[in-house]
């Protein structure tokens, strides 16, 4: 490779914000290198409707797929869980804060909104989730930037957001946050607070200087989530839940769960291996929800907007 990188990246304050700490780590390794940065319109930011899987990061993997970038930077938690032909993921930064988190108007918490507060989230999951907790509220489709969806508290009668916590980190932002949703009861999205550095996987110049900033343990532990979503044939549109850390004893944990998108029913797994077998982790556990019932007969209802 040469001294000089193409990094393209979504143009929201959140996506250039973490595209800087991608930047950073590889200045720390190669302080010779020239990263030149490019804020990208993706479809998703363009449209207030309805977004799929592709919406957040097709527009990024074309140009890295036909030469004109040497790197994508993305939220991992909005990559297809399969890579795009011809690409890979060089990268993934240290995990950040991986739970999702309530911004709300009034000093409260889930358990003690009113009854019927309104709450904003396009995700299938957190709509699920929030049901399976507060089935009396009402969960209203919110898009747009970070800055943008926060400020539709109030004035667009709203009650709260949920969030990713990593996000509202990243921005400084982290005083915003009402309550911190525990991982022990409310699972994140597969990938959530990872940040994913993509390039081509023939580029074996970028790869190794990637190859160094990478974050074994995050690797290991997004892998094994990204894995669950491929064995239950799906992607970000599915009410799925992830998430997988290393334990004391060098083992990688993973604790995967399926909603209806009611939040009445819910189907999950759990399981252990060593970080090497990450992959094959999160297929057993994927494999092993689809032993409790098919998803696609199961919640034929689920919507598929994602963000």
């Amino acid at each position: 490779m040469t001294g000089r990188l193409r990094i393209g990246s979504r143009a929201s304050p959140l996506a250039l914000a973490q595209t800087e700490l991608v930047v950073r780590a590889l200045r720390r390794v190669r302080p010779d290198l020239q990263c030149d940065v490019e804020p990208i319109r993706t479809a998703g930011d363009r449209t207030r409707r309805s977004v799929g899987t592709l919406d957040f990061t097709d527009a990024i993997t074309r140009r890295l797929v036909a030469g004109e970038l040497d790197l994508g930077v993305h939220s991992t938690k909005d990559l297809p869980a399969t890579p795009a032909r011809g690409t890979c993921i060089g990268a993934y930064l240290r995990r950040g804060d991986a739970r999702d988190c309530l911004v709300l108007r009034s000093d409260r918490t889930l358990r003690t909104l009113p009854h019927g507060a309104r709450i904003g989230s396009s995700s299938a999951r957190r709509r699920a989730q929030l049901l399976a907790i507060r089935p009396d509220v009402d969960v209203v489709p919110v898009r747009g930037n970070v800055g943008t969806r926060i400020g539709r508290i109030g004035p667009d009668g709203l009650d709260g957001i949920v969030l990713a916590a990593a996000g509202l980190r990243r921005l400084g932002w982290a005083d915003r946050v009402t309550q911190f949703l525990p991982i022990s009861t409310w699972l994140p999205a597969p990938g959530q607070g990872a940040i994913a550095v993509e390039t081509r996987a023939r580029d074996r110049g970028t790869r190794r200087v990637l190859a160094s900033i990478d974050h074994a343990p995050t690797h290991a532990s997004v892998e094994a989530e990204r894995a669950v979503v491929r064995a239950l044939g799906g992607d970000c549109d599915l009410p799925l839940g992830a998430f997988a850390r290393i334990r004391a004893d060098g083992r990688l944990e993973l604790r995967a769960a399926l909603y209806s998108a009611d939040g009445r029913w819910r189907l999950s797994a759990d399981g252990s291996a060593p970080s090497a077998q990450a992959v094959a982790l999160g297929e057993r556990v994927g494999r092993s929800i689809r032993t409790l019932g098919d998803p696609a007969h199961l919640f034929p209802e689920t919507p598929a907007a994602t963000r």
